[in-house]
């Protein structure tokens, strides 16, 4: 008597959902790494003692060459003030200066004094030694 079962159990295993979990994870990493940016503008920034790190709500740029650029968009050094006052959008906002070693401090005063007015935080960024 041949008592065998007719039903086989297949050894392959799938990897659909692996490879699901993989692009999931692949996409998250890739997400959250744009956010750690800060900004996309050449500057060279002044070296200074590591300390907390702000998280940026509008970031002005001032290059060497006296460009100004709110969040990447560039601006007048007259239209600077209606601009950040757009991008703030409601006080004690946090704005995060890069400004290039060379410029003046005469400029740096400018644009901290613009938004100090617009009750906004300023934090100036720096590399590290």
């Amino acid at each position: 008597m041949n008592l065998q079962s007719r039903n086989k159990i297949d050894a392959a295993f799938s990897m659909a959902s692996m490879t699901d979990l993989i692009f999931l994870l692949l996409i998250f990493f890739m997400l959250t790494s744009s956010f750690v940016t800060p900004s996309g503008l050449p500057v060279n920034l002044p070296t200074s003692k590591p300390s907390t790190i702000e998280v940026q709500k509008v970031s002005i740029t001032v290059t060497k060459d006296l460009q100004f650029f709110v969040n990447d968009k560039k601006v007048t050094k007259a239209t600077l003030e209606a601009e950040l006052k757009k991008k703030l959008g409601s006080p004690k906002g946090v704005v995060v200066l890069h400004i290039d070693e060379s410029v003046p401090t005469r400029e740096m005063v400018f644009v901290a004094g613009i938004a100090t007015s617009l009750e906004a935080r300023v934090s100036i960024a720096t590399k590290p030694k």
